[in-house]
């Protein structure tokens, strides 16, 4: 049967909508919290954001290696909300931020525009749409970021960079700043400060962190800190960014241990070793032991020509003027002749002596050899002492020593520099056998060491007879331990390059004892006026046992007196009765 037709088309036919169910739960609105207010006219998305928003380094350009977040709905603002300008700074974690580590991005390891997490310590690459900091502040809710270079604080993701004093203590413990002022009181008030977990230290005496091997380093870095006008030039000097990175990370280890604001009581050397481990190829690293004062050549000589010094002009950096002199070295040869009957040699000196003048940082005294038989009645533990001032007479001009197939007389010329190192030569290594010679080396005081018998006297610079006082800086010293695993390449580790550890199941550890200028000159009883260093152990020495230790490098400083020359007018040169 055929369909009935419409009356009316359908669609001439309005067929109105049912109406919408209304929700049966009521909205209910709280009074008590602010309704936030339209996003002001610089809010802008990822996909519109400007250049203004980043730093002058192209940071969202930096760090880029992922995708648009939800089709680019993430916004980017330039300045935060009104009422919300300290929005995430309680999420801020000082206790485990670690400026001391090299910058380099913790997923693509790149040292360029590195920004720190203030909530967790990790480095990341950028601050853009996609760099890696954007994407952790999304994934782990981590908002707070410090640029490592120009030291400015952001909110990620929104963008924004946050001005707030309470973020000034971060950004010196970055990169601590000194002005003349406080320089000019390091050695004369002395000065205690406290750390994040309320432990008291004292700047300028603190641990460094021995990562594995590299306590040969820490050592060296304490001592030379302590020179004076190396530190002041460190502290004070602003580097270009074009600027060799050896100084620079000398200057940031140097700053770092004189922090009066740090955030812990010791500091590590990692990024400086990185740095010299690339400038030495590797022949200093943090997991192989080395010599100090092998070290202490190689980095004052790197030093002074990355900051400018020359090679054959004296006196062309900070390096040399604390530390080059002049050396007489007097030369003769010895021939062997054998006599009529031919079954004699005959050594005869040359009548010909070749004199030169050369220059040194680093004087080097030779131990007399440890006896090869003991008495019967003597005990095999007693160790021989020799005073300083006799091995000194290696540089009276007078005393040869033999030097192949030469004797060899050595004479210190005027003017002495500031600052005297003296290495104690210790280690001896044959096709053999190596060896550590245990002898101590005392000294009467470590505030008066008279040099003056040692120098060609020169009446033009300097009244003859007169003393030159010398005053003890650093002591690197070295401590045998016995391990319970005899030799091997690990149980001697720590024999200063040259395989020589006295014994074996020895192990040798390098501790550095430092003189506290500021204490000795304010007379504090209450802070001892020298301190003993090892890694992260700082102890209290005392001036009377100083010499009872293995000395191995000496740093001495030349005491500033003035007194009256042969023509009755000052030239500041010291007569040992009065300081300056």
């Amino acid at each position: 049967m055929a369909k009935r037709r419409s009356e009316e088309p359908l669609d001439s036919v309005a067929i109105a909508s049912p109406a919408n169910k209304k929700a049966r739960v009521e909205e209910v609105v709280d009074e008590a919290l602010p309704i936030p207010p339209p996003p002001p006219p610089d809010y802008e998305t990822t996909q519109g954001h400007s250049a203004e928003n980043e730093d002058a380094d192209t940071d969202e350009d930096e760090g880029t290696g992922g995708e648009d977040v939800a089709g680019g709905a993430a916004l980017r603002q330039n300045a935060p909300l009104e009422g919300y300008s300290d929005l995430y700074l309680d999420t801020i974690n000082r206790s485990v931020l670690d400026f001391d580590f090299e910058k380099l991005c913790s997923v693509t390891l790149s040292n360029i525009n590195v920004y720190a997490c203030l909530v967790c310590g990790k480095y990341f690459q950028g601050r853009g749409p996609k760099s890696h900091a954007y994407f952790h502040a999304l994934e782990v809710d981590h908002h707070v970021y410090i640029n490592m270079e120009t030291k400015k604080v952001y909110v990620l993701p929104e963008g924004y960079e946050v001005h707030n004093k309470s973020l000034e203590d971060i950004k010196y413990v970055v990169d601590p700043k000194f002005d003349e002022e406080e320089v000019r009181k390091l050695d004369k008030v002395p000065k205690e400060a406290v750390e994040l977990s309320n432990k008291r230290y004292r700047p300028g005496y603190i641990g460094m962190n021995n990562i594995k091997a590299n306590d040969y380093l820490n050592v060296v870095v304490q001592a030379l800190s302590h020179v004076a006008p190396l530190r002041n030039f460190f502290l004070l000097n602003k580097f270009s960014p074009t600027s060799p990175q050896l100084p620079v990370r000398f200057s940031t280890m140097v700053r770092k241990i004189w922090n009066p604001k740090a955030f812990r009581n010791h500091v590590s050397p990692h990024e400086l070793l990185q740095e010299i481990a690339l400038r030495s190829s590797k022949k200093f690293t943090l997991t192989q032991q080395s010599d100090p004062v092998e070290f202490l050549s190689w980095f004052l000589n790197n030093l002074h020509l990355t900051l400018g010094g020359s090679k054959t002009k004296p006196m062309s950096s900070i390096i040399q003027l604390a530390f080059q002199g002049k050396l007489r070295l007097e030369s003769q040869a010895i021939t062997a002749k054998s006599d009529a009957t031919g079954d004699r040699l005959r050594f005869e000196e040359s009548s010909n002596i070749s004199i030169n003048t050369t220059p040194y940082m680093i004087l080097t005294l030779d131990l007399p050899p440890t006896p090869l038989f003991r008495d019967a009645v003597e005990d095999k533990n007693i160790i021989p002492h020799v005073p300083l001032t006799s091995l000194l007479q290696k540089y009276n001009g007078i005393q040869a020593s033999e030097r192949q197939a030469h004797r060899v007389r050595h004479r210190l010329l005027h003017p002495l520099p500031p600052f005297l190192m003296f290495h104690i030569k210790r280690f001896s290594i044959n096709k053999f056998v190596s060896e550590r010679n245990p002898t101590i080396v005392t000294f009467p005081s470590p505030i008066g060491l008279d040099m003056s018998p040692f120098v060609e006297p020169n009446p033009s610079i300097y009244p003859p007879g007169e003393p030159i006082y010398y005053e003890l800086v650093a002591n690197i010293i070295l401590d045998t331990i016995n391990v319970a695993t005899g030799g091997g390449e690990d149980s001697n580790a720590a024999d200063a390059a040259n395989k020589a550890v006295g014994g074996e199941g020895d192990k040798v550890a390098w501790k550095v004892q430092l003189r506290d200028k500021a204490v000795a000159n304010s007379q504090r009883s209450d802070l001892p006026e020298w301190v003993e260093i090892q890694d992260l152990f700082v102890e209290r020495a005392e001036a009377e046992t100083l010499f009872t230790r293995e000395g191995y490098l000496m740093i001495w400083e030349r005491r500033k007196e003035k007194s009256k020359g042969a023509n009755g007018t000052t030239n500041g040169v010291g007569n040992g009765k009065a300081r300056a």
